[in-house]
Formats: structure tokens, sequence, C-alpha cells
């Protein structure tokens, strides 16, 4: 049975982190498993280490996820089980901040899983989700995918849906949100809550109390609200 304590989603720009990136063969932490890992180590803002490997699932890759991902029983054949792969992936990122987009709702859930059913063990480590910090840093966007951020910064995304290029990609796009961020006197990011400006869409406005996600001031069809930057794993709302 695994021990110890999950991690706490933190917000905003940190200096020191590991964005990282796992391609699946399905969408279900239960029922699908891990084909792929990818990160890169970040010190002072600066890359000083990279590490990626593909993952045997020990079991047939869908099509349906070798379409999207490009990664084939083939390639897998003769890569580390899950265990092998977890392991070297931990050592790895250490007590690092994770780093990664659309996280909270998907990598993270696969890895407390896979790492549970594998090792025994939690995740302690605190991650950031780029998901949420895109809403806030860039509302005027209709979409925040990662490939739409990468659009956005003129950012290449050759290569997208491999696990490695995520992290590339994801990388250069957390450090300009930091940036914007930063220019903005922290307002997008912050970590302690703002005030609420209902004429400044994506402001912070404190925690939900349903899931402790940040707050973020959005307008609908009928007006200015608050609702959850994690979006859609919680569709807590509050109206201004």
């Amino acid at each position: 049975m695994a021990r110890g304590r999950r991690g706490r989603q933190l917000y905003g720009y940190v200096p020191d982190h590991v964005i990282f990136d796992l391609e699946t063969t399905g969408l279900s932490p239960l029922e699908d498993k891990i084909i792929e890992i990818s990160a890169i180590k970040v010190e002072k803002g600066k890359v000083c280490g990279t590490f990626s490997t593909l993952v045997d699932p020990g079991c047939p890759i869908p099509m349906a996820a070798s379409r999207v991902n490009g990664i084939t029983d083939q390639m897998v054949a003769g890569a580390p089980k899950a265990a092998k792969a977890l392991e070297q992936f931990l050592a790895f990122i250490g007590s690092s901040v994770l780093v990664g987009h659309n996280i909270h709702s998907f990598d993270m859930k696969f890895l407390y899983q896979a790492l549970s059913e594998e090792l025994g063990k939690e995740l302690p480590n605190d991650y950031i989700d780029t998901l949420p910090m895109a809403r806030r840093c860039l509302p005027q966007l209709r979409r925040h995918r990662l490939t739409d951020l990468a659009a956005h910064f003129r950012i290449s995304t050759e290569g997208a849906h491999r696990a490695l290029n995520d992290c590339r990609m994801n990388e250069t796009c957390y450090e300009r949100m930091g940036q914007l961020s930063a220019e903005a006197g922290g307002r997008a990011g912050a970590e302690a809550a703002a005030a609420v400006d209902p004429a400044r869409p994506g402001s912070s406005a404190g925690k939900c109390p349903r899931c402790g996600g940040e707050l973020i001031k959005r307008n609908g069809r009928y007006g200015p609200f608050l609702g959850c930057g994690n979006f859609p794993s919680c569709r807590y709302t509050q109206n201004l």
C-alpha cells in the first residue's frame, strides 16, 4: 500500500523545476498504462538535464493511441517495464517542483496510480499546472491547449504529442508566461489572492473552496463570475 503524502498544487512561476510529460495507451489512469515518460530539469531558469524513456506497458498499444503519439508495440519492445522506468524518473526529479500542461487532471493521476501499483509509493512533489496559468496569463485566447500557447508565442509545434518534444515546447511557454506575470507585477500568477477587478478577466480572486484551486475572474453570457482554474475537473463557480 502506498504511504506518505501527495504534493500540493502550486501556482505561478518558480525558476527551479522539472517539466514533464507522459504518453499513455488511453485516458483512464485505472485502465490504461504509461508508454513514455520525458522530463527536463531547469535550475534558475536554465535547462540543466533531460530524461526520456519509452515504457513497455505489458499490453498491446491501441491503434487510437498510436495515431495520436506515434508510439507502436514495436517501439516499446525491449523498453523498461513501468517499475524500472518510474524508479529512473523519481531519481531524476528528486524533490523538484513538477510542471506540466493539464497535469492536474491527467498526468498526475497516471503517476499516482502507476507509482502505487508498481512501487507502493506516493509522489510528494508539489506541482504546477500550466493550463490554469495560461488561462490567467492569456485570457484573450479562445483555447489553451499546449499547441495554442505555442502558436501564440510563435514556437514550433513540430513533433507535438511525443513526450520530450512537448516538454521542450511547454518549458518555453512556461518561461514566457513567467515573464508576462512578472511584467504585470505578478497579478496574473501571484501566489496570494488578488482583489477582484470586474473589468479585468483573468485576474486571481482567491482559492476554490471545493478543490483548493485558484479562482479566476471570467465573463459569461450573464455577466462576470468566478470560476475554478482547475476546470473542467472542478466546475465550481461563484456569481459576482
